[in-house]
């Protein structure tokens, strides 16, 4: 998980929650690297949209010039589908993904590529990791420039979609959380810090870059989102059929809150608490979500303890300000996200500075979030930056989750990399499978091993691996057995030297 810390009159941090080899380029021209650093308000966003349109006006008058001229050659030879396809992939892995490091070929975005060579026309859709990327408009500008600079093509048409809304490991969750791609906390672990100020904001932030978005209002005794925000329908509505939460809307984000089940606030034991969160969050009809943004209560209790366990959390966000006794409290909070695998060795901080100012507290009690409110403002600018942050960075670890450990089958070994770390090994499938700890496979009590060493094949080969949350991975074996093995245990076990040779493939 990374650390973004927003030093402030308000002090934010964002923590990345959850975690591929870079892929050689082709040699074909210098890669066109996109800045990752682009922190610009919507106002210029706007502003540089409308500089690509009419760059765009101006390149497509060359290339239509350039068409013409290629007419021109007579009896010029038709170019094959094959080296068509070719020329286009070969020209479009020159657009580097900033955050990946690696070409937007290689990444996998570039999909229904269609050529008619005879005609000269080429048409592909780039499916990016979220609606929101942040340099989405620079990705398709780019896209048609190099493909129309090949001689042969008269003609570019790219279109542009977001991979659908759904977790790396959604099978292993509950139904109502299965469609949403990330969830970020918002915590300060400390009352009265602008929290929920931070959660709101960010939350209509996101959903201002394209994002599908929702609010999570964690804090029973206390919630904050029914004064925030101004839904017209303030009552949470059970659907009887399926015995199901339906969120209320505001300005397109859903919104689940204790305070919209006509409770108001509660009063009630902490095992009853963690219960009601635990139903209202998990059997919401949710949909698809980009991004669910959890404003979790204070403190670091069981409420938080059932959140961050039962939640597959991406990010966290924490906030607090300058005073010594509300960094202590912090504190106390990121060391709760260490314990729970949640921050762990995973982070670089990423600091924002977010002064405190009047019209975002008044903004808090109107029930229009101050970025709704003044979008092109001082505050808003800001949380542009956060949001563009919390985005990238959120691409970067579901990337780096997905690709941590995988099986290569050519050479029948496991390959590990865990996140964040320039180190890869190989292990052997039999040696991963005999060091598994769970109670199968050693007694919990005596530490006596169970599971025999001649229990294992030797060529014994996994039959799927797939990611729990940041530290560790479900690893199934033909016996149907589900091994969990943390990274943390991978990197102990002896490594596989001799490297068998590459099996080729069967045709």
């Amino acid at each position: 998980m990374q650390l973004l810390h927003v030093p402030s009159s308000f002090c934010l941090s964002f923590q990345n929650v959850k975690t591929h080899e870079e892929a050689g380029l082709p040699s074909y021209e210098k890669p066109l690297q996109l800045s990752s650093a682009i922190c610009c308000s919507l106002q210029q966003q706007r502003t540089e949209r409308s500089k690509w349109a009419s760059r765009r006006g101006s390149a497509s008058s060359s290339f239509t010039a350039k068409a013409a001229s290629l007419e021109d050659v007579a009896g010029a030879p038709a170019i094959s589908k094959g080296v068509a396809e070719s020329d286009v992939l070969k020209a479009l892995s020159q657009i580097i993904d900033p955050d990946f490091g690696t070409d937007i070929v290689s990444c996998g975005f570039v999909k229904d590529l269609d050529i008619n060579e005879a005609l000269g026309e080429v048409s592909f859709r780039l499916e990016l990791t979220t609606p929101a990327c942040p340099i989405k408009d620079m990705f398709e500008q780019k896209a048609n420039e190099v493909v129309n600079l090949l001689p042969w093509v008269k003609n570019v048409s790219v279109t542009m979609s977001a991979q659908p809304a759904r977790p790396i490991y959604a099978e292993q969750l509950p139904a109502g959380l299965q469609t949403i791609s990330n969830i970020i906390a918002v915590s300060s672990c400390k009352g009265g810090v602008g929290k929920s100020t931070v959660a709101v904001n960010l939350a209509y932030t996101l959903a201002g870059m394209g994002a599908r978005v929702g609010i999570f209002d964690a804090d029973v005794y206390g919630p904050s989102l029914p004064t925030m925000v101004s839904p017209e329908n303030r009552i949470l509505v059970m659907n009887p059929e399926k015995k199901t939460i339906i969120p209320t809307e505001y300005l397109g984000v859903k919104l689940v809150s204790f305070g919209f089940a006509g409770q108001g606030r509660a009063i009630m034991r902490g095992p009853m608490v963690s219960g009601v969160i635990n139903q209202l969050l998990t059997t919401t009809e949710w949909g698809e979500l980009d991004y669910l943004v959890v404003d979790m209560p204070p403190g670091t209790g069981d409420i938080q303890l059932t959140l961050c366990q039962v939640v597959p959390l991406t990010a966290a966000v924490i906030v607090t300000t300058p005073q010594k006794l509300a960094f202590i409290d912090v504190a106390k909070g990121v060391r709760m996200f260490s314990k729970l695998k949640v921050v762990e060795q995973f982070g670089i901080p990423n600091l924002f500075d977010l002064p405190i100012r009047p019209t975002l507290s008044a903004s808090g009690d109107s029930g229009t979030p101050e970025v709704v409110a003044d979008p092109l403002g001082e505050v808003s600018k800001t949380f542009q930056d956060i949001g563009i942050c919390v985005v990238q960075q959120c691409a970067k670890i579901r990337q780096q989750v997905s690709t941590a450990v995988t099986y290569d089958k050519s050479i029948k070994a496991i390959r590990v990399k865990v996140p964040d770390s320039d180190e890869a090994f190989l292990l052997h499938p039999a040696t991963v499978r005999r060091n598994d700890r769970s109670a199968q496979s050693v007694d919990e009590w005596t530490g006596e091993q169970k599971l025999q060493f001649a229990d294992v094949p030797e060529d014994i080969e996994p039959e799927e691996i797939r990611p729990m949350g940041n530290y560790a991975v479900s690893i199934t074996w033909p016996d149907g057995f589900n091994q969990i093995a943390p990274y943390d245990q991978l990197q102990t076990i002896e490594r596989l030297v001799d490297v068998p040779q590459r099996v080729p493939s069967q045709v």
